[in-house]
């Protein structure tokens, strides 16, 4: 595996996953400023892991493969909860869960079968944009997301491009598998 496995970025990757929990329980106890303080900085750490291992060259495989699987926890663990407390209907929590493990599952076998690590591509990084903005309209204690529907449009938002994603991975894994692709974002 190439760079350090212990670094900055992969850290901050980690702190997210890390974060999730604390999150969870503050807005379940009611402290919705500490959540959404908590939940901001779990957003942050997702935009500064990245330019963090590009700023230090300290883009490392282990990385490749930590930020999109922290993305990947904190997404299913924030949206289980919510369905746990009825705020997300089970048809979505399903197709995010599935779709990220089929994903996951993909990027394995590339690993295992071809020795690559796959990048992420952009489509999964506005999806994930547009759930963090869902999550983000269902905790924030404002009257403007109590009178607009702007947890519904980011939802449909989110599957459209979660949607659009998995397809994009679907393609590439193939290519990979034919070995017409070498994993690099296409």
């Amino acid at each position: 595996m190439k760079g350090h496995i212990i670094n900055l970025p992969n850290l901050l990757s980690l702190s997210r996953v890390l974060l999730i929990p604390f999150f969870i329980y503050f807005f379940d106890k009611g402290d919705i400023w500490i959540a959404n303080s908590i939940l901001v900085v779990a957003v942050l750490t997702d935009w500064f892991d990245g330019q963090t291992a590009r700023w230090t060259k300290e883009v490392s495989d282990m990385g490749k493969i930590l930020d999109p699987l922290a993305d990947k926890l904190c997404l299913a663990a924030v949206a289980v909860y919510f369905l746990t407390i009825g705020e997300l209907p089970v048809w979505f929590v399903a197709f995010v869960v599935a779709r990220d493990l089929l994903i996951f599952l993909g990027a394995a076998y590339v690993k295992h079968q071809h020795k690559l690590i796959t990048t992420s591509l952009w489509p999964g990084k506005w999806a994930v944009g547009f759930v963090s903005v869902m999550f983000f309209s269902m905790v924030w204690p404002h009257p403007f997301f109590d009178r607009h529907p702007v947890q519904e449009i980011f939802m449909y938002l989110s599957v459209f491009m979660l949607l659009i994603s998995f397809i994009q991975y679907a393609i590439r894994f193939y290519r990979i598998h034919q070995g017409r692709e070498t994993g690099l974002e296409i």
